[in-house]
């Protein structure tokens, strides 16, 4: 390899690192579903702006995210190795990243419709600015962080339709809900790392019967929240008897581990519950896509 090739290839590398690729992409793809459940045509050129400018938006989150958090991460196990506290890149080169990531996503998201590009504006101002400062003042962080995590989901159909309505509402209110299960799971099995960092992602700050209870609750909530629209009141956004009947099966596969958590109150469980909770929302968002396509092919 190269000099220049072996240059490029350290940049693209600390690139996907300090934008958390794997977190982006799943960000994206959620997105990317919510287009599909709200358009009638589907435009290639939308979709790519709205997978790019949704890129560039979520990876700037996490570059700024990560500027600020440099010195806790560096404490941290799990996150000591990244780009900024290991010292591979400077403040500096990943503000630029950033700033540059910013512009160039709102841009290509207002070229889609001002909403879309408003909206997402909206979520890279609360997690950079609400939720990552939270994180080490109080567990609530995790409710602030919610809406902007909650947005990816019903920016695609806003992007589709240049409307927020009871639909876009409707896929919000599932990733809501859905997050705190989510990230309570992931507070539980990694809380002595993040208390190393002095962050406070648990309820009630332990691994009690509390936390565990909120986390039940919450699973509950998401569950309900997937099925609102067999009920017809939410729009264009509906879904058939049997897709909500798959969606309770697979929910409660996600309430299983939550329930299992309340009485073993284990890491190794709680680990299985946050794969069991990305399996759901990946799950729920196809399961959405097919059953709306199957209704109009029928």
């Amino acid at each position: 390899m190269s000099r220049t090739e072996a240059i490029k290839h350290t940049f693209l590398t600390e690139f996907k690192e300090i934008t958390k690729i794997r977190l982006s992409v799943s960000v994206v793809f959620s997105s990317i579903a919510g287009y599909f459940l709200a358009a009638d045509t589907i435009d290639v050129q939308v979709l790519l702006m709205l997978a790019v400018g949704g890129y560039c938006m979520v990876g700037a989150s996490n570059a700024y995210n990560q500027i600020i958090e440099k010195d806790l991460d560096a404490l941290m196990d799990r996150t000591k190795g990244r780009p900024l506290p290991s010292g591979r890149m400077t403040v500096n080169r990943a503000f630029i990243i950033a700033s540059l990531l910013t512009v160039l996503g709102i841009l290509i998201l207002y070229v889609i419709n001002p909403k879309t590009a408003m909206f997402a504006a909206i979520s890279i101002f609360m997690y950079v600015s609400l939720y990552t400062p939270l994180k080490t003042k109080t567990p609530l962080s995790v409710f602030v962080g919610a809406f902007p995590g909650a947005i990816p989901f019903m920016l695609g159909w806003v992007a589709a339709t240049g409307d927020f309505g009871i639909e876009a509402g409707t896929l919000f209110a599932v990733q809501f809900f859905w997050q705190f299960p989510h990230f309570w799971a992931i507070g539980w099995f990694l809380h002595e790392d993040y208390q190393k960092g002095g962050f406070l992602m648990l309820p009630t700050g332990k691994r009690d019967k509390a936390t565990a209870v909120q986390i039940i609750v919450y699973t509950i909530w998401t569950i309900l929240a997937s099925v609102i629209p067999v009920f017809g009141f939410t729009g264009r956004l509906s879904i058939s008897v049997v897709t909500a009947i798959i969606l309770v099966i697979l929910g409660l596969g996600m309430l299983h581990y939550a329930i299992k958590l309340f009485k073993d109150r284990e890491p190794q469980t709680a680990r299985k519950l946050m794969l069991a909770s990305v399996s759901y929302i990946t799950l729920l968002q196809l399961i959405y896509i097919v059953d709306k396509y199957i209704r109009l092919w029928i």
